[in-house]
Formats: structure tokens, C-alpha cells, sequence
């Protein structure tokens, strides 16, 4: 009945180990938490976030790279890989379209700036060789009021590393755990000044968790043993982490943009107005 129920219990901690974990002080570390805000609260809710009193701000972005110069952690050998993505503007681009329902930002291509500048001189070109002088010029580009900087300037490894584990008559599990974090500056800057308007940084945990589990037995009279173990690792994706750091400095740096008023929320009866798309309404509000 012993042997049962340590069975059950070692089943219990093996499936539910992976998800939570306990410290030796009392805390709970979690999977998939929220990401943490640096010397501010926690961010609101990314897509609940409310709309802009106005049309959307035209906004670029030209990179967001990695700082850190971390390498993948590896105990065996020098990994070259990095340690976080080095394509983080992507999310960054995918947070500005997104935040809010995409009501707060117009994003302008500029990582592929250079491809769209080529693609424009061939269509001009072309159109030159067929239709003459005459030739219909192309619409000019959208250009943008606020640049978006910044980078992953941060990844710090074991931050706080544990486990725990107990065996009775043979019977045993055990649970390590390690906890990384990343941080992310952003920051908006006027490019009719080239001031720097609001800069924000957050925080994301990453927590990997190893539990497993061992029997040891003996039979015939201690003549012959037997001994068995189960375990499985998980890792909290660093991607992921970079992500959701990303989509709470947007947030924030909304927010941060309300309290400095260089822009407000929408009131209930506001009427929305409609968005130019003139490459004059950049940066009007600024």
C-alpha cells in the first residue's frame, strides 16, 4: 500500500513538476508568465489596449538587435549560435501592426528599404521606355513621423537555479529547475527633431524544468536488482520570451506616450477620423 501510493505520488510530481515550480523559499515559479515591466507596472492587456483619439501614427522601424552578445548556453562545447533571435524586429513590426487592434500605428517598410527603392526605379524605368515624358510618375512613399529603436540588451542565464528531490524504500523523484531572463529597451524618436520621446524597457523570466523519477529494487534475497528511471525536460522558448518583452514595451511605450501627452486615448464619443494617406500626415501631432 506504501509502495502505492509513493508510486501515485511520483506520478503527480512528474506531471505536474513541469509547469511549476516550488523554490526552497516558498515561491512559485510559473511557465508562461507575464512579462514584467521595468520600474513600471505590468502591462495591460495587448490587444485590449484602447484606441487613439486620431488616425493612426505612421512609425519605422530599421532594426532591433541583439546586444547581449550571448551565446547559446551549452555545457559540452563553444556553441556559436546566439543566445536570442537576431531578427527580433519582426515582432516588433507584428506588435505595432497588432497592439490595440491595429488603431496606433501605420508601419512603413524600411528593413527592405533598399529592395523597394530598386523595385520603384525599375517600374519607373519601364514605364519611361513605353510611355515616354508621358509615362504616369508613381505615387510617393509614406514616410514616417517616429522612428522605433531599440534592442535585446539583455540575457542573463541562471538567474536562480534549484530542485528538490526525495526517495523511500527505493522508490524516489527529482526536480531541478533554472531560470534565465531577457531584457528589451525601446524607445520613440521624433525624426523632425530627432529628440527621443519615451524609452521603456521589460523583462521576460524563462524557466526550464527537469523532473524525473527512480525506482531501485532488490530480489531473491538480494541476489538480483533492478533499477529504473523516467524523467523529461522542458524549456520555456527563448523566441517566445523575446516576444511577449517586445509586446509589453509596445504597450508601454503607449502608455508612457498618454502620460507625457503626445497623444491620448479615444473618449467614448469621439468620431474617428479618416487616415490620409499623404506622406504629409506623419507626424502632424508632434
Amino acid at each position: 500500500m506504501i509502495r502505492k501510493s509513493i508510486i501515485a505520488l511520483s506520478t503527480v510530481l512528474l506531471l505536474s513538476g513541469c509547469n511549476s515550480i516550488l523554490t526552497p523559499d516558498g515561491a512559485k515559479l510559473e511557465m508562461n508568465t507575464k512579462p514584467e515591466l521595468v520600474h513600471t507596472s505590468l502591462a495591460k492587456e495587448f490587444k485590449s489596449i484602447q484606441p487613439p483619439d486620431g488616425p493612426p501614427f505612421v512609425v519605422a522601424v530599421y532594426s532591433f538587435t541583439d546586444k547581449t552578445g550571448q551565446r547559446k548556453p551549452n555545457d559540452t562545447y563553444a556553441s556559436l549560435s546566439s543566445a536570442v533571435t537576431q531578427g527580433a524586429e519582426v515582432f516588433v513590426i507584428k506588435a505595432l501592426k497588432e497592439v490595440g487592434g491595429g488603431k496606433w500605428f501605420r508601419v512603413v517598410e524600411r528593413v527592405g528599404i533598399d529592395d523597394i527603392v530598386k523595385e520603384r526605379q525599375m517600374i519607373r524605368q519601364t514605364r519611361e521606355t513605353f510611355e515616354g515624358t508621358n509615362a504616369k510618375p508613381l505615387d510617393p512613399m509614406l514616410f514616417a513621423g517616429i522612428l522605433i529603436e531599440g534592442a535585446v540588451i539583455g540575457y542573463d542565464t541562471q538567474k536562480q537555479t534549484g530542485g528538490y528531490g526525495a526517495a523511500i524504500f527505493g522508490l524516489g523523484d527529482n526536480v531541478q529547475y533554472s531560470q534565465d531572463v531577457v531584457t528589451v529597451s525601446m524607445r520613440a524618436v521624433s525624426v523632425q527633431t530627432g529628440e527621443v520621446l519615451m524609452e521603456v524597457s521589460t523583462t521576460k523570466n524563462i524557466l526550464s524544468t527537469s523532473t524525473s523519477a527512480t525506482m531501485f529494487e532488490f530480489f531473491d534475497v538480494g541476489t538480483q536488482q533492478m533499477e529504473a528511471e523516467a524523467g523529461v525536460t522542458e524549456n520555456e522558448p527563448i523566441t517566445y520570451a523575446v516576444r511577449t518583452a517586445v509586446e509589453s514595451a509596445v504597450v508601454e511605450l503607449i502608455k508612457e506616450g498618454v502620460r507625457k501627452k503626445y497623444w491620448s486615448y479615444a473618449t467614448k464619443h469621439a468620431v474617428a477620423k479618416p487616415t490620409s494617406t499623404s506622406p504629409t500626415n506623419s507626424s502632424d501631432k508632434k
